[in-house]
């Protein structure tokens, strides 16, 4: 494999030329940059990541700290994050941060120490305080994912209080008058506006729910599953129709009621925001508010690399509209396609 020297001498040109077309530290003539990276190809020359970031102040990677393992949602969102990061050319580096803001705050102290060009970040509860002023006092561009804060930074998110609205409303709509609501875990701001929907669409319908019907689940299968138990082993009258604010726990949410051997939608119906790629394939089909997860994880990126490029305007707050995919679980016949 050739270094720099090889390089540099089968182009006929100086090794401070051969350094700028690497670097893309200063305009090189057309012909001469075709002849250095003829060069490169010939010999095998490879670049020093680590020394062209100390020349250039640039690594080429994006960080991204994120709960990877609480929610099936994150999967294909870093997917998406991956994907468009490295159509723009860099390199992803990802961590998880348990949704804990100590291990956030570890994390992204060490991602940082990293050199990364920019992080992406979706806050754990306790980030406004800790983690995100650390990162504005390294300088460091930074774009939050999926859950909103008052900070002073770009950041991208789903609609939250109008699809629960929508999902609440539609159990309504139907008849149910009983309705029961798992929320997720406290202190994020995901949590508050869907809360929020859940509120206003039942004022809307002049209904109340109980407060033995409305549960935290924590944002977990096992705990929504825990509370859903609880919900419907109460002797008072239980639900007739349920809404569960984000899909791990739907996941525990249909266990408990299999466990009762009770039926959806014959005997509960059941509606959900976040949807999951295999939606389709519950029996019965998923009535489920659904996130545009490629174009928020690719949207996330193109901000952050503009801040890297070196923009500097106002923070962009940017919602993106939610889908509602209508199936069986609410208790309404299946649209047919086209129809």
């Amino acid at each position: 494999m050739g270094n720099m020297a090889d390089v540099a001498a089968a182009a006929g040109v100086s090794i401070s030329t051969v350094s700028h077309v690497i670097n893309e530290t200063r305009r090189v003539d057309p012909r001469t940059r075709d002849a250095v990276l003829a060069a490169i190809a010939a010999t095998g020359y490879r670049r020093n990541a680590l020394a062209a970031a100390l020349a250039t102040s640039r690594s080429g990677v994006l960080a991204l700290s994120i709960a990877a393992g609480r929610n099936p949602y994150f999967g294909p969102l870093m997917r998406a994050i991956e994907s468009r990061a490295s159509e723009l050319g860099y390199t992803l580096m990802m961590g998880d941060s348990h949704d804990d803001t100590d291990i956030e705050h570890r994390l992204v102290g060490s991602l940082l120490d990293r050199r990364v060009d920019g992080l992406i970040m979706a806050p754990s509860p306790g980030s406004e305080e800790r983690t995100i002023p650390t990162v504005q006092a390294a300088g460091t561009p930074l774009v939050l994912i999926d859950r909103l804060s008052p900070a002073d930074v770009d950041q991208v998110a789903s609609e939250g209080a109008e699809p629960v609205v929508r999902l609440t409303s539609h159990l309504a709509e139907l008849g149910h008058r009983r309705i029961g609501v798992l929320t997720g875990r406290p202190g994020i701001q995901c949590t508050e506006e869907r809360i929020e929907g859940f509120v206003r669409a039942m004022d809307a319908a002049g209904l109340r729910a109980a407060p033995r019907h409305v549960l935290c689940g924590d944002s977990r299968a096992d705990e929504a599953h825990v509370q859903t138990l609880a919900m419907f082993r109460a002797r008072a009258p239980r639900p007739t129709g349920l809404v569960v604010l984000n899909n791990e726990m739907t996941v525990g949410a249909m266990r408990a009621l299999r466990e009762l051997d009770l039926r959806v939608p014959e005997d509960v119906a059941l509606v959900a925001y976040d949807d999951f790629e295999w939606s389709d394939l519950f029996s019965p089909g998923l009535t489920a508010a659904a996130q545009d997860v490629e174009a928020i994880g690719r949207r996330c990126v193109d901000l952050l690399v503009e801040r890297i490029a070196g923009y500097d305007g106002a923070r962009r707050v940017e919602r993106l509209p939610t889908a509602f995919h209508h199936r069986d679980s609410c208790g309404c016949e299946r649209p047919r396609a086209g129809g």
